[in-house]
């Protein structure tokens, strides 16, 4: 039996009083008054109510050393990252990994894989086998319908995918962005019951309204907090705070336990705010994680103050998992899977030859998955069409990772690249190698790096070159977090010497092929139009 006193922070009941949790084998026996306790909070440790675990390019189980020293207990995590590249091999691949450790991660079934029918991945789930997945104690839901055109147009297959959950009482989780009035409405009616991709908070309200759960997104690439943050004192109890996607820098700096503090900083209600941290989730996701109530597991978090909500202890399952500035788990030995062909490409293959006068070029936002569209006039050589860095025009090229093909190339603004190639065979969904440079030497020479470490992430310019290799699926590393970190850090900095002033440049380069996302975005077949779901002829 186990006892931690200080001053409980008892979130069901809305209640603040000093005394002392008492644990015993894994559970909170009790929870009650008491004097003359330590000058510390008790509280529910922190749920990311969606993330794609990839994303950090860590392991599952290194993925839980740094976040459990952010208070973080639980997850719900989609790995359609993983299935793109390897399908179910890779879910298992993850599961397996992060029950070699203590925090609680909550697996989905991927609902698209691939993303789209206008790329090339390297599986494919189908009805049957997402049923499959979805009869399974250790996958708790159908995760994002990225397919929302699908939704909208009653696909046969989407449509099925979302029964199969739904008959298993399973819930499905939404990513419909920018969806609004009858759109939106004909979407949540199909069972889709959570979303994550809101960016104004008129669009979240018409969502809140027709019965979803709003997942507010900070992460590493998307930043919606601003404009949602009204939210959580507007609609207490309907809220939720995710990170989606969150690079090792980042998450060494802080998770969850971030949004809180900048929402207590805003004049949130303490508990409006800890109940989309902590419990909202628990109750829709229906996870085994603790509330710090009677009976409940002992998943809890001890610290000093509620302004920053730095973490001294996080308890899971009645063990200190971290404390005194320690992780109490080890690391885990595993065997990396991958799915990767690797080939040279030359400078000669990324050339464009054209006639036209304008072109539709992609507009990238800092901090926003959407793009843009907006046409431009692109200087010629030859009749073959050239970066402009002068006006931020660079080239953008996907390069297919499981076969050998042409790569697609085309424009895109945003990057500020001056000099050099940044690369990256993180490409959301489908894990091709994604590349944009100011010239064709410098993108096939930083594409042939990432081909020859079967994965990673890379930068190269005249004079030097580096990658963080991820040889896990090609979008993971078998780093420590920390070193991930460093060399992620170190990524960045140079592509901030060559000129780009984005906040993460690797982060968002990532999202440039993600084809459910609008407006424009590129597939390893093409430039593609995001709102009419087709290619565009360039």
């Amino acid at each position: 039996m186990t006892s931690v006193k200080g001053t409980i922070i008892d979130v069901v009941n809305r209640a603040r009083f000093k005394g002392e949790v008492i644990v015993e084998a894994g559970k909170v026996k009790e929870v009650k008054p008491a004097e003359d306790v330590p000058d510390q909070f008790i509280m529910p440790g922190f749920i990311d109510s969606h993330i794609h675990i990839e994303s950090s390019m860590l392991v599952p189980s290194e993925f839980a050393r740094l976040a459990v020293q952010q208070g973080t207990v639980a997850t719900v995590s989609d790995p359609h990252e993983i299935a793109n590249v390897c399908g179910k091999e890779g879910i298992d691949f993850m599961i397996h990994n992060g029950k070699q450790v203590p925090l609680k991660f909550h697996f989905g079934a991927p609902s698209c894989v691939p993303a789209t029918p206008f790329e090339t991945a390297g599986a494919t789930l189908n009805v049957e086998d997402t049923a499959e997945l979805l009869d399974r104690d250790d996958i708790f839901y159908l995760a994002e319908m990225m397919n929302w055109p699908g939704v909208l147009y009653d696909d046969p297959d989407v449509l099925a995918k979302i029964e199969a959950a739904r008959s298993r009482n399973k819930p499905v989780d939404g990513h419909a962005p920018g969806l609004k009035g009858e759109q939106a409405a004909k979407y949540v009616s199909a069972g889709i019951s959570t979303d994550h991709e809101c960016f104004t908070k008129e669009e979240a309200i018409d969502k809140l309204n027709g019965g979803m759960k709003i997942a507010i997104r900070e992460g590493s690439a998307a930043k919606n907090y601003s404009a949602l943050s009204d939210l959580i004192s507007e609609y207490p109890g309907e809220i939720m705070l995710c990170s989606d996607d969150k690079h090792p820098d980042d998450l060494i700096r802080g998770h969850i336990n971030q949004l809180v503090a900048r929402s207590l900083k805003e004049g949130h209600d303490l508990f409006d705010v800890l109940e989309a941290a902590c419990i909202v989730p628990i109750d829709h996701y229906n996870l085994n994680v603790g509330k710090l109530q009677p009976g409940d597991p002992a998943d809890f978090v001890v610290l000093d103050d509620l302004d920053d909500m730095h973490i001294n202890q996080t308890w899971i399952d009645g063990q200190q998992v971290y404390g005194d500035l320690q992780v109490h788990f080890s690391r885990v030995d595993y065997t990396p899977i991958n799915n990767f062909s690797p080939y040279k490409v030359s400078p000669a293959q990324f050339e464009i030859q054209s006639e036209k006068e304008e072109y539709p070029v992609i507009q990238a936002y800092d901090g926003e998955l959407i793009t843009g569209k907006a046409y431009h006039r692109l200087p010629k050589a030859d009749q073959k069409l050239q970066p402009d860095t002068e006006n931020d025009l660079l080239k953008i090229a996907v390069v297919n990772r499981y076969q050998k093909e042409k790569p697609a190339v085309w424009f895109i603004r945003g990057f500020g690249l001056k000099t050099g190639a940044i690369a990256s065979s993180v490409a959301h969904d489908s894990h091709n190698v994604i590349v944009i440079g100011t010239s064709d030497e410098h993108i096939s020479n930083v594409v042939n790096l990432v081909m020859e470490n079967h994965g990673g992430i890379a930068a190269v310019n005249n004079h030097q070159s580096e990658i963080l290799p991820l040889s896990v699926a090609g979008i993971m590393t078998h780093q420590t977090g920390h070193d991930a970190a460093k060399g992620y850090e170190k990524l960045n900095n140079m592509a901030v010497e060559m000129g780009s002033e984005l906040h993460a440049p690797f982060m968002l380069i990532s999202f440039m092929a993600l084809l459910v996302i609008p407006a424009l975005k590129m597939s390893d077949k093409g430039l593609f139009d995001g709102e009419k779901f087709e290619f565009i002829n360039q």
